[in-house]
């Protein structure tokens, strides 16, 4: 939705785009991403966390077998 907002901005004033017409789209744009980022970021962590319970606890089994 932000992207959309800002290219329409672009399109709309294509001189005017170069001195400040779309920053305060710009901004929302970027706020927009970083809040994407975080999202993926916490999914990220939390998937390579589950993971790695998954590795710990398939190595405990294995030295256990081992031994």
């Amino acid at each position: 939705m932000c992207a959309e907002e800002f290219q329409k901005c672009h399109l709309e004033h294509p001189i005017t785009k170069f001195f400040g017409e779309c920053t305060e789209l710009k901004i929302k744009l970027d706020r927009c991403f970083r809040q994407e980022k975080a999202l993926k970021r916490k999914a990220n962590f939390e998937q390579s966390k589950k993971l790695k319970e998954r590795l710990q606890a398939l190595r405990k089994e294995t030295a256990e077998n081992d031994s």
